[in-house]
């Protein structure tokens, strides 16, 4: 066979197999593609099914006229406590709300089994230091053991570290959150409950001064704390507000 002849048939049969190659490889792109748009319209469907359901559901925000509902956080300082907390707790659940608990450390042991019903109930559980110290007064050694120590003691009781710190007196200390990783939380109302102990005077310190993304700091030690509360609640969701963790309110 002459060489001409034989460049001429190993041109046609490389030609061949490229062809060949370029067809398998067309196929499996148009194949990839198809499954790719039946996925797409698989998840769409399963996107404007969830949409439609999330918009039957009150979790979605929703006011009745079809506007976004305001939302308010209530926030309980210095518990747990033995004679009051179960009580709010109770007030809570029967009104469907959740709420924020920052607890101290000290109060902890005893009550073991508030802190556990807490959390089963989806209320969001925050550090309120170990002794309630003034964080700015004491060094950054003790600031964090104060911390930390408080975060463990959560843990053990419900197996997830705190990622939110609330420090008493509402006094931070600068560059702290990087020792401790977690989030200072402040208020935005006080009723200044521990001062009044008087359910009208907590309700008029409150009401007046709550809007859209109001963070309001309450305590869970006292009898007319604790019925205040529950009329800041009846009160709020009869004027369309939605009650969230702070958590909520923080991160979006």
């Amino acid at each position: 066979m002459s060489v001409p002849l034989k460049r001429l048939i190993f041109l046609f049969c490389s030609l061949g197999v490229m062809f060949l190659a370029g067809w398998e490889a067309a196929k499996m792109k148009n194949s990839f593609r198809g499954t790719a748009q039946e996925s797409a319209r698989m998840s769409d469907g399963r996107i404007q099914e969830d949409a439609g359901a999330a918009g039957e559901t009150e979790e979605n925000g929703a006011g009745s006229d079809g506007g976004e509902q305001p939302r308010v956080a209530l926030t309980f300082d210095d518990g747990p406590n033995r004679e009051f907390t179960g009580a709010l707790l109770d007030g809570l659940k029967e009104r469907n709300v959740r709420a924020t608990f920052f607890l101290l450390g000290q109060n902890l042991e005893g009550n073991e089994a508030l802190v556990r019903r807490m959390q089963e109930e989806g209320h969001l559980i925050g550090n309120h230091t170990y002794h309630h110290v003034r964080i700015s007064g004491i060094s950054e050694t003790e600031a964090v053991e104060e911390i930390e120590s408080t975060s463990n003691a959560i843990y053990e009781l419900t197996g997830v570290y705190t990622s939110f710190v609330r420090p008493p007196f509402g006094e931070w200390k600068k560059g702290l959150e990087f020792h401790v990783t977690m989030i200072p939380v402040l208020w935005t109302i006080d009723s200044r409950d521990w001062v009044f102990q008087d359910v009208g005077q907590i309700l008029d310190t409150v009401l007046p001064k709550v809007e859209d993304g109001s963070i309001i700091l309450m305590h869970d030690e006292f009898a007319e704390s604790v019925e205040a509360a529950l009329r800041i609640v009846d009160t709020l969701q009869q004027e369309g507000y939605r009650f969230v963790t702070a958590d909520d309110l923080l991160l979006e």
